[in-house]
């Protein structure tokens, strides 16, 4: 079963669980059952546009050369500069 993301990415984006449930028509238990069980695209899809992220973003761990940008949300390489 794959591991979701979406605790972290309510954390990054400053919102709780309670109030991600609520702006995607969910009960908070719904949405906990679905990050951990096994959830319809539907509700992955609800679930990425609530967070404004993809669906994909949802699963894959954050790249250790990215961070997430605190004002906008999206992720930035980082390079390493000579």
């Amino acid at each position: 079963m794959p591991k979701f993301r979406i605790l972290e990415l309510c954390k990054q984006k400053g919102i709780t669980q309670k109030d991600l449930a609520e702006k995607i028509g969910m009960t908070p238990v719904g949405l906990a059952k679905a990050a951990n069980g096994n959830p319809t695209f539907e509700t992955l899809e609800k679930i990425a546009v609530g967070l404004n992220v993809s669906v994909p973003e949802l699963f894959a761990p954050q790249p250790t050369n990215t961070i997430t940008c605190p004002h906008c949300g999206k992720l930035i390489k980082v390079e390493k500069g000579e």
